[in-house]
């Protein structure tokens, strides 16, 4: 079955967290994504997470599926050649390099472009290609700090925390995909390539967009809620007698319902709680009430009684749960797939679902340079012996002994 990128080759420069990810989203749907890795280490994700009985990165692994793996030196003259007859070849790149760098090397877009006038290149970088703190250095932490979103994350009264996962790495990767499918429809238009500039930084305030209209609004700075909400109530979790519950009571029509389910029904028409600003205002008498109710049950007997009166609720689940939690299981949103190295591992498949396009995982994630020589071959027509002259000069890697 036609996958809807399968014409499209991506020159992958990117490294760690938010151009990988970018890329796996087009590769997942059928873009031949070429991943240029340095000589030596190779991407700098390779050394981190947890080892898989192959002695691979378990970080590394789940996040480069259906891609091909190929070694250059871009320091190297005749790498530098390899990177543009790679360009000629390609419909996209894609480099999350610090600011500046690959200009320093002659390989920014002003160059690839001159090589193939229809050339996307996205680069994804923390704060932006212009900018006073365009040179920063760009980390998940750095970036969930400097945008405010460490500010509004966390315990009610701290000072904030960092989201759990890496989501200004992973923002800029998902908005980097999607500008280049705006990319690329534009060239079906107009037949001309273009440059694209993503940050993380901006890539955080887009999620925080309502919090900075509110503030905007009212002047007021947003602190951390811990686990309720500021704009509705009840809408966080409480704890029963086991595990903890979380619920999400959207609105008055919600509120009607949840009262008397609780054994409450006298808080319905309670004047301090029978609307939705009511229960904002007087949120620090309600909430106590509510816990001390959920506290009189265990969760195994809350979780159908609300689900039997439409009322939002879920666990709090670990990772272990979730990862054998029955929906998990019945989406099949988990995937096997055999690495070379690593033997069988688990991936989490795209979310994304096309009727007539469904997801695979097609290759594993490539060993540090596995498909040099084939990507040579099969793209840009070169010979054995070309080949073995690239690897002999250093552009390969480090001369052949």
């Amino acid at each position: 079955m036609q996958l809807p990128l399968e014409d499209i080759k991506v020159l992958d420069l990117t490294h760690a967290l938010a151009g990988p990810f970018c890329s796996t989203m087009l590769a997942d749907f059928g873009a031949e994504v070429i991943k240029l890795e340095p000589p030596g280490e190779g991407d700098i994700a390779r050394a981190w997470g947890v080892r898989t009985g192959g002695g691979e990165s378990s970080y590394f692994v789940s996040l480069h599926r259906n891609k091909r793996g190929i070694v250059v030196d871009l320091k190297n003259p005749q790498g530098k050649e390899l990177f543009f007859r790679l360009v000629e070849k390609c419909d996209v790149v894609l480099e999350n390099y610090r600011v500046g760098a690959l200009k320093k090397l002659g390989l920014d877009y002003a160059q690839a472009k001159k090589r193939n006038p229809g050339i996307i290149y996205a680069s994804i970088s923390g704060f932006g290609q212009d900018g006073p703190y365009r040179d920063r250095a760009a980390l998940d932490l750095i970036l969930q700090s400097e945008s405010g979103m460490v500010s509004v994350t966390g315990a009610e009264g701290s000072s904030g925390t960092r989201a759990g996962v890496s989501i200004a790495d992973m923002t800029a990767g998902m908005y980097s995909a999607y500008a280049v499918m705006l990319a690329l429809r534009m060239k079906e238009k107009t037949g001309e390539g273009q440059e694209i500039d993503v940050s993380m930084l901006e890539g955080q305030l887009a999620l925080l967009s309502t919090m900075i209209s509110a503030y905007c609004a009212d002047g007021k700075v947003p602190k951390p809620t811990g686990n309720t909400y500021a704009a509705l109530v009840p809408y966080q979790t409480f704890h029963t007698k086991t595990r903890d519950l979380a619920i999400a009571i959207a609105g008055d029509k919600l509120w009607r319902k949840l009262c008397p389910a609780i054994g409450c029904p006298e808080l319905t028409d309670d004047p301090r709680f029978s609307r939705a600003l009511e229960r904002n205002k007087n949120r620090t008498t309600l909430l106590p009430m509510l816990q001390e109710v959920f506290l009189t049950r265990p969760y195994e007997e809350w979780e159908p009684l609300l689900l039997a009166n439409d009322i939002p609720v879920g666990a709090i689940n670990d990772l272990a749960q979730v990862v054998d939690h029955p929906q998990v299981k019945a989406r099949n949103a988990l995937v096997e797939v055999e690495h070379p190295a690593a033997g069988k591992v688990r991936v989490i498949r795209s979310p994304v679902r096309l009727s007539k396009a469904p997801f695979a995982v097609r290759s594993p994630a490539p060993m540090l340079g596995q498909h040099t020589e084939e990507v040579l071959r099969d793209v840009l027509g070169m010979k054995p012996a070309e080949i073995a002259a690239l690897q002999a000069a250093g552009a390969l890697g480090a001369k052949a002994s």
